[in-house]
């Protein structure tokens, strides 16, 4: 019986987090992120507030991709750990991936 309460209390406590967003907390440092998106991503892509022309032509904004429509964390790891001809095969460690990911959907306008 003090096993289902524990886990009736746990799932009620998951549930009124997932529906409160203060609750919701970034999980990587969008510092970190914005580091190495400067040093590694920044030769094709405009990473940087602001910058909407990328030294690359077919490599989009940062602020581009925070913005598009239903871009999610999910989406970003998922494209990150996906292969894509025009782009190098990142190997990401999980932090710097976390990173990354807070760092671009840092850039969505409010």
């Amino acid at each position: 019986m003090t096993r289902t309460i524990a886990w009736l209390a746990a799932v009620a406590a998951a549930l009124l987090a997932a529906g409160n967003p203060a609750a919701a907390q970034e999980v990587g440092d969008a510092k970190a992120g914005f580091s190495y998106a400067d040093q590694v991503c920044a030769e094709c892509h405009a990473v940087k507030k602001g910058e909407s022309q990328s030294p690359h032509g077919r490599a989009p904004a940062f602020e581009l991709v925070a913005n598009t429509r239903g871009m999610t964390a999910m989406a970003l790891r998922v494209w990150f750990q996906s292969p894509h001809p025009s782009m190098p095969n990142l190997q990401l460690t999980e932090k710097q991936t976390d990173d990354l990911v807070t760092y671009i959907l840092s850039l969505r306008k409010r």
